[in-house]
């Protein structure tokens, strides 16, 4: 880990980094400028960068708006493996945006930095931005952890989040596949894949929701609620009815003929029910008027 003085410096965010960090690197070929323009085929995505979805009316948007404007706000870059060549440490989605709009360079901010804090900077822009989908902010967390061996604290202090939102965050990790892609879809919000992560079916639950429109509150509330509760319980959840004796079966059919209407019976430890269904008004109309003969 970095000393105290680092772990400060990233607290305050990207613009505090950009601006405190190492001065910009000689330029390393005679086609740019330090803090200057690079040409747009030198720049390439960094393949550890937390984010992998990139909208695609959002990027018509932004080249479009690219197209009229420029790019208001430079991409940040380190010098690549191969020498003229650059890294994108921040600002991937206004490079794609810019070949769309058919720029043929870009203005860049470039600093000489190692993977780990790369991989930060990343982090902590795209977090600011609300860029990332709960999923991509969970992964680049476990990154930081696993290769760089930060704490839970130490991401807090890092990226300006309590410790509970990453330990939150990192807990959505845990989810089924097919949870964590309703979050990258954006079918799901955090909130509600959180209430998900210990809950006995968790693909039923979340398919409950999203149909139900359900608030994260009353997500929390069935979650919790014992199976045989639930009213529209999970598959894996449902008990199997008893099979009923064939004098039960032939009651229900006597009854069944005698009213017109489907007849059910039940039998239970003490005593039991009768239903009969009717699906128009008519129907029970007609009943009433023979129980009452």
């Amino acid at each position: 880990m970095n000393d105290d003085t680092t772990k400060k410096r990233l607290g305050r965010g990207l613009a505090a980094l950009i601006g405190e960090m190492d001065k910009p690197v000689a330029p390393a070929a005679p086609a740019m400028r330090a803090d200057g323009t690079v040409p747009i085929e030198l720049i390439s995505p960094n393949p550890r960068n937390p984010r992998r979805t990139f909208g695609e009316d959002d990027l018509v948007d932004l080249a479009q708006s690219i197209r009229e404007h420029g790019v208001v706000q430079p991409v940040v870059v380190r010098p690549g493996a191969e020498s003229g060549h650059y890294e994108i440490i921040a600002g991937e989605r206004r490079w794609r945006a810019a070949q769309r709009a058919g720029l043929t360079s870009i203005p860049v901010i470039v600093r000489e930095v190692n993977d780990r804090t790369a991989l930060e900077l990343a982090i902590i822009e795209n977090v600011q931005r609300s860029d990332l989908n709960p999923v991509e902010e969970a992964a680049g967390y476990q990154q930081l952890i696993d290769e760089h061996g930060y704490t839970q604290a130490d991401l807090g202090q890092v990226i300006g989040k309590s410790r509970s939102h990453v330990a939150n965050t990192l807990r959505l990790l845990k989810l089924p596949p097919v949870i964590r892609d309703m979050l990258v879809d954006g079918v799901l919000s955090a909130g509600h894949a959180r209430t998900l992560v210990t809950a006995e079916d968790p693909a039923w639950l979340a398919k409950r929701i999203v149909e139900e429109g359900l608030s994260v509150r009353q997500a929390e509330a069935l979650a919790q609620m014992p199976p045989s509760e639930r009213g529209d319980s999970a598959p894996s959840a449902k008990r199997q009815p008893p099979e009923k004796d064939p004098d039960t079966r032939a009651l229900e059919k006597l009854l069944s003929d005698i009213s017109g209407l489907n007849v059910s019976i039940n039998h239970k430890e003490k005593g039991g029910e009768v239903r009969i269904f009717y699906k128009t008004l008519d129907q029970l109309d007609a009943l009433c008027r023979r129980l009452q003969n």
